[in-house]
């Protein structure tokens, strides 16, 4: 990925009554959403507390990111290794964060402990080590970081600016998975713009990590990151917000979590959001293995906005206590995440340019209900309008159609009949203005729903993808004649939904 454009920053209150979405005006690429598994400080994530995690069925938080600690206790490594391995098998990406080196790479100063200057290759190492120990036991780590938070070390290792900087220019290219710093607690400055401002610290770090515990929405901008960063990444590694005392069940509380996340993407353009404790009682996931109102925020962003869709942009602040981003998949979908905090409802028009969708399905979650599938919407000429309930999150989810695209005919999945506990479905293809030879198509369920069985196609299904293609026989749809293709019954939530092919 280059360099990604700088945003101007929405001014509240200067804000339009409706929401423009363009799909052309792309910017960062999202890399997922997730939590961490701290096995030695909470135990680990029961077996299925970890589908619950990770799945993306009914009920699921859909996760796409775990972070694990890099304990100095090597006997502590195996057990983080059921979750991750597990994580790792339902697609998503493990990477793994040190709070302390071994004891012996260490020493007292006045500022608590650090890393021995003559211990800095063997750190690196250590580093090493932990990564192939993890990848001989089934999980190949995307990253690790040099440090948890060296800028708050009442309890772990410190590291000053400098120390970072030497750390990430002579040994961190020896690390042998991609490498992530520094990973301050507060998201200052101070500690990552030497390598930034550094050319070989800089190629020796792969993503820009920071947490976001007490930082100011108006710090969330990082301008230099922007100017330098030469196809860095920039992931959000930890927080809880808003509080760790409040049960995250509490509402309208929990959708404090929805409105962190659209900053952090909007504002921030981080590609990754990382919750703190996956299961805890102010968490996504509550002590009792569901989700919770907090991770139901997390959801409508994780469960249909996932790795590699890119944001795109959209009015953020159309009305107050309105927030709106927009996400755009390989498969030409739109996912679209709309919160109102205010105490009234809100019917609030969207228009996405160039789309030719038909109409649009959606899930909101409020004080009752929580990612509840509503009716679908009718889409004309790329607008509709939709209800945003008081004091609710919503996720809509369209095809762009064939003004974005791009494809030589167009989808759609309509429902035959519904019984319940699974429903039927049909799709139908019309050609352009060229015919058709031939035809492939793929997409992502929205809410974990999963083909029983399908009749005229070549089908598959892994986790939430679909791919789907013609028998030969089937294969041709004149130019501008429509054609139903193949159908299949399914389980889960009926859902219609525009494709492209």
């Amino acid at each position: 990925m280059g360099a990604l454009p700088v945003l101007a920053v929405a001014t509240p209150g200067a804000a339009q009554s409706s929401v423009t979405i363009d799909p052309s005006a792309a910017r960062q690429t999202i890399r997922g959403f997730g939590g961490m598994n701290h096995t030695p400080w909470i135990g680990d994530l029961t077996a299925a507390q970890r589908e619950t995690a990770f799945g993306n069925g009914a009920g699921q938080l859909g996760f796409s990111l775990l972070r694990i600690p890099i304990d100095e206790t090597r006997s502590n490594w195996a057990r983080e290794v059921a979750t991750a391995r597990r994580a790792i098998e339902l697609g998503a990406a493990v990477f793994a964060s040190p709070w302390n080196p071994p004891m012996s790479m260490t020493e007292s100063f006045s500022g608590g402990k650090r890393l021995r200057y003559d211990q800095y290759g063997a750190y690196a190492q250590y580093l090493n080590e932990f990564d192939a120990f993890m990848g001989s036991n089934g999980v190949d780590l995307h990253a690790v970081s040099v440090q948890n938070e060296p800028d708050y070390a009442h309890d772990w290792t410190a590291w000053t600016p400098a120390e970072m900087l030497r750390f990430t220019r002579e040994n961190a290219g020896s690390i042998n998975t991609r490498v992530i710093a520094p990973e301050s607690f507060q998201y200052r400055k101070v500690l990552s713009d030497p390598i930034l401002n550094d050319a070989q610290a800089l190629a020796n770090m792969d993503i820009l990590g920071a947490h976001l515990y007490g930082t100011q929405v108006r710090d969330f901008p990082y301008p230099l990151y922007q100017q330098k960063s030469a196809g860095k990444e920039l992931w959000m590694t930890e927080v809880y917000y808003p509080n760790s005392t409040d049960s995250a069940d509490l509402w309208p509380g929990a959708l404090d979590v929805g409105q962190h996340l659209h900053h952090a993407m909007v504002d921030g353009q981080f590609q990754a959001y990382v919750w703190w404790y996956i299961r805890r009682s102010y968490g996504p996931m509550r002590e009792d293995g569901q989700m919770s109102k907090r991770g139901a925020n997390m959801a409508h962003f994780s469960k249909f906005v996932r790795p590699g869709h890119v944001r795109i942009d959209a009015t953020p602040n159309p009305q107050a206590n309105v927030y709106v981003s927009a996400y755009r998949g390989a498969d030409a979908q739109i996912a679209i995440v709309a919160i109102n905090k205010g105490a009234s409802s809100v019917n609030l028009p969207f228009t996405i340019r160039n789309s030719t969708a038909s109409s649009v399905s959606s899930w909101v979650t409020d004080g009752s209900r929580s990612l509840q599938a509503q009716n679908a919407i009718g889409v004309s000429a790329g607008s509709f309008t939709a209800p945003l309930p008081a004091r609710s999150i919503t996720t809509f989810v369209t095809a762009i159609g064939g003004g974005g695209g791009g494809g030589t005919c167009q989808g759609r999945i309509e429902v035959v009949s519904d019984w319940g506990s699974g429903w039927q479905g049909r799709v139908t293809l019309t050609a352009g203005s060229q015919p058709v030879d031939g035809w492939s198509l793929s997409w992502n369920w929205p809410g974990g729903q999963q083909i029983a069985s399908a009749w005229n196609a070549e089908w598959s299904q892994s986790g939430s993808r679909v791919t789907a293609s013609d028998l030969g026989w089937n294969a041709r749809i004149e130019a501008g004649q429509s054609r139903e293709v193949f159908g299949f019954t399914a389980s889960g939530s009926a859902v219609e939904l525009d494709l492209d092919c």
